[in-house]
């Protein structure tokens, strides 16, 4: 009888995305497909803030990804809504907060995109632009047209980062779509990579183990930049030491 045990992939919770219009939950393919191309298993979460739910599902992962969806709603950091300001999702907010929460206690990887990074510097203390092209308006492409896994626009990596770690470059291209952005950075986050104009484009909190979030799209760009790949591969792989 053969009692070797099986190498096991790491199951990863993805945060669903929310279609009012259409009362739906959903997700972009390219979330669930980048995890499977690094041996993960991925399981999209319910919409629900009844902490018993999200704790049996933050159990079963080994890591959670922070997709991007709606704005989050402008009082989590002190403001009122603006004309400007996408749709908010106050369930998604109070979910997310729950489990970055409790991520943070436990030490669990995350990665967060888009949304992901707004929402890591707003629940540490930070502030956003409500929306980029009337509060600081840029020369940079920030919110392109499809296809979206070519690049809009440059980054420079911070020396010495995380992320500068795992790229092992000071420059690349990036994707970018979104109209929000950090404005005031959370304390508690380490800022790894700019725009040219400014604006914060990676961050992580270097006192965890893997808490790392950008603002751009490898979902859409995995498949043939190999940076995308790097960035996913390294939460991959941190959250496969979590694998019991």
């Amino acid at each position: 009888m053969n009692n070797t045990k099986k190498n096991k992939f790491p199951v990863i919770g993805c945060i669903p995305l929310w279609d009012e219009k259409k009362d739906s939950l959903w997700m972009y393919p390219g979330y669930m497909e980048m995890l499977i191309a690094f041996h993960a298993v991925p399981i999209m979460f319910p919409l629900t803030a009844d902490r018993k739910v999200l704790d049996e599902c933050f159990d079963l992962c080994d890591g959670i990804l922070f997709t991007g969806g709606h704005d989050i709603d402008p009082s989590r950091y002190g403001e009122s809504q603006r004309e400007r300001c996408g749709v908010t999702c106050s369930l998604r907010d109070q979910q997310e907060y729950y489990l970055i929460e409790r991520a943070m206690d436990a030490d669990k990887p995350m990665l967060g995109i888009c949304r992901g990074i707004q929402l890591f510097n707003v629940f540490l203390g930070g502030t956003l632009y409500q929306d980029l092209q009337t509060e600081n308006p840029s020369r940079i492409v920030h919110c392109m047209q499809p296809p979206y896994d070519k690049i809009a626009h440059e980054v420079s990596i911070v020396e010495g980062s995380k992320l500068h770690n795992i790229l092992k470059t000071e420059r690349l291209g990036v994707n970018s779509y979104h109209h929000q952005a950090i404005r005031k950075i959370a304390l508690d986050l380490t800022p790894m990579a700019y725009a040219d104009d400014g604006i914060v484009e990676a961050v992580s909190v270097d006192n965890r183990h893997f808490t790392i979030a950008v603002q751009w799209h490898p979902e859409f760009s995995f498949r043939t930049d190999v940076h995308s790949q790097a960035i996913v591969k390294a939460f991959v792989d941190a959250a496969t030491e979590n694998v019991r």
